[in-house]
């Protein structure tokens, strides 16, 4: 599992400790290995926000954050915690665990899902079911070219799409 916010990562950590076999990476995943600013929402602001969701939209990207922003979510600039944070690659994630297959693949890194999935080398590991967000593909709550252009990656790739519901798609490997 990876989750890069300290508050999110704590929950985790004691929600599987008693599951030997989760490892917690405190890591992002990116396109390349680097270390880059983070957004989140501070622990200290979700009370007032009242959304239980708010621990969950972190970003490289303040302003995908703020483009949450409606009359029942008024996040502002300072409800916003900053930090860096390592990437990985998925690449590097999968060589440094020596993986070489996946039977499901969860990817909901608001906006980032892009930038992920076009990394993946399909032919250097077997996933047989991936499921990811696609509302943020092209932006914050915007799909267009670059949804589009995975989803024929994936199709060129031997995987059947179906849409989950009006966030999600699983991308299912064919036998």
């Amino acid at each position: 599992m990876i989750e890069p916010v300290e508050y999110n990562l704590r929950e985790l950590k004691q929600r599987t400790k008693k599951n030997p076999n989760i490892t917690i990476e405190e890591i992002a995943i990116s396109d390349k290995d680097e270390t880059v600013p983070f957004y989140c929402v501070k622990r200290s602001s979700m009370e007032r926000l009242k959304k239980h969701w708010s621990s969950g939209i972190g970003s490289f990207n303040k302003h995908h954050l703020l483009n949450h922003r409606n009359k029942n979510f008024n996040i502002l600039h300072e409800d916003i915690e900053t930090f860096n944070v390592k990437c990985l690659s998925f690449s590097s994630l999968i060589k440094k665990y020596s993986i070489t297959s996946i039977g499901k693949l969860l990817i909901d890194v608001e906006g980032a899902e892009n930038k992920i999935m076009n990394s993946i080398n399909f032919k250097e590991i077997s996933i047989e079911n991936i499921i990811f967000e696609k509302k943020h593909f092209d932006g914050p709550f915007k799909t267009g070219p670059k949804l589009e252009k995975i989803k024929s990656i994936l199709i060129e790739n031997n995987y059947k799409l179906s849409e989950l519901d009006k966030e999600n798609i699983l991308a299912r490997k064919a036998k």
